[in-house]
């Protein structure tokens, strides 16, 4: 059974996809922000397509950039607060972000 009581207002995920050179300076904005991230995931990932920024000579002849996914779930009005003010902190085109729905949180 899922408590999901003390958190009602996590009702989206803020997912983060940054390259690897910025990991400490967004993880670091994150911890120093608890108001809009109690908590985060970090995971590895591999960007492809036509956004991603192939830096290394092995990127270019795999087609893939090494990335991190950075995953915050919260409430949709406080993520994008959060998405304003990262975004004016980093300023990087190669920074991705997307906010989707979140049906339950809990923890057991």
């Amino acid at each position: 059974m899922t408590n999901t009581s003390t958190h009602h207002n996590m009702d989206s995920m803020l997912t983060l996809a940054i390259p690897l050179s910025l990991t400490e300076e967004i993880c670091d904005f994150l911890l120093l922000n608890p108001q809009w991230a109690s908590g985060f995931s970090i995971v590895d990932a591999q960007g492809m397509g036509q956004g991603a920024a192939l830096l290394t000579a092995i990127e270019k002849v795999q087609g893939r950039s090494k990335r991190k996914l950075i995953m915050v779930v919260g409430e949709q009005t406080q993520l994008m607060q959060l998405v304003t003010a990262l975004g004016e902190k980093i300023k990087n085109s190669d920074v991705a972000y997307w906010v989707t729905p979140v049906n339950s949180f809990g923890r057991f």
